[in-house]
């Protein structure tokens, strides 16, 4: 057995998660369609990596002190990571989040020790927009830093550190292509710098669900939304500061429907149960794998957990009222 190392800190936990094989993706795309594991950090998304960068940055920067506080706008998951990292670093934390997320997001943060302030959804050009009011409470908290995950470049810094190496070295070197959506564009931005400095040739692929505007911008230049999504934490109608530059060379648009199809056979054949992004982003890798054809190797994220949504996808009465499609088992 390998010895305990004593230098070694709860947050050391965050990162460095599996890879797993998907092979329901993999049969339906003709190639390796590979999956990062990112419900398996501590507060069980990949959010928890821009929470500890952007923690870290603001201590080094002497913006944060002990006793402070640190103030988001966040859809949940990054209000979650924050939460836990401010919780081992002796801070306080203060979220700002739209209603319409999921229960479980709000139990949670409130169960993590944060101050929960839920308004209205609204759009960017609203000064009542969560991220707006977020940088608001930041400005009048004494002692207080805002994350300003969507526009603070550390967030994407994360991944170009840590997931785009962790899968490089995960995947030998192998890779051909890898795809997810946007919710700050942090993850795709940083993961394809990162893997795009080890080679060039790696595709990276835009995966955006409908509502959002970013496909339509990398399609044809223009910020243009087309439908509605119900997936929560991702879709972008803006280019933020993480996102300019990202070295986008393909994009995909996939339905709620196709993204839960995806989530209801990774639980029923795969075990695993992962939220609507995941189930959007397993649908664009499979699409890019169709692209780039048999042989390739396609990474994607798995960006939550399933257990998160258990009153909104996985709730039956919640996804009728949505009209979309109920999962066979929950119909009785």
């Amino acid at each position: 057995m390998t010895a305990p190392d004593p230098q070694r800190t709860t947050l050391d936990l965050i990162g460095n998660t599996p890879l797993v094989l998907l092979k329901g993706p993999s049969e339906a795309a003709g190639c390796e369609i590979w999956g990062k594991c990112e419900f398996a950090n501590p507060g069980a998304s990949v959010k928890d990596r821009a929470a500890l960068y952007i923690v870290r940055d603001a201590e080094e920067r002497g913006e944060l002190k002990p006793g402070g506080t640190v103030v988001e706008g966040t859809a949940g998951n990054t209000g979650i990571g924050i939460a836990l990292v401010a919780n081992a670093c002796g801070y306080k934390t203060v979220i700002v989040m739209p209603d319409n997320q999921s229960r479980e997001k709000m139990d949670t943060l409130r169960a993590l020790r944060a101050e929960l302030v839920l308004v209205p959804p609204t759009k960017f050009s609203d000064p009542n927009h969560f991220v707006h009011t977020s940088r608001r409470i930041a400005e009048e908290t004494p002692g207080a830093v805002w994350a300003n995950q969507f526009d603070n470049v550390v967030n994407r810094k994360a991944h170009i550190e840590g997931t785009a190496r962790e899968i490089w070295e995960q995947m030998k070197g192998r890779i051909d292509g890898f795809t997810c959506a946007a919710g700050t564009g942090g993850t795709i931005a940083g993961v394809g710098m990162g893997l795009k400095a080890y080679d060039e040739n790696v595709t990276i692929a835009l995966t955006d669900p409908h509502g959002a505007a970013l496909f339509s911008y990398y399609a044809c230049g223009e910020l243009e939304a087309e439908g509605t999504s119900v997936a929560e934490g991702i879709g972008q109608g803006r280019i933020t500061a993480n996102l300019e530059g990202a070295p986008i060379d393909t994009q995909f648009r996939i339905s709620d429907e196709e993204g839960l199809e995806w989530v209801a056979r990774l639980l029923s054949e795969e075990g695993l149960c992962l939220g609507l992004s995941s189930g959007i982003n397993v649908a664009g890798a499979v699409a890019l794998g169709r692209k780039l054809g048999p042989g390739a190797r396609i990474a994607t994220i798995l960006c939550d957990t399933g257990f998160r949504y258990l009153s909104t996808i996985y709730n039956a009465a919640w996804l009728e009222e949505k009209g979309l499609p109920v999962f066979p088992w929950l119909r009785s």
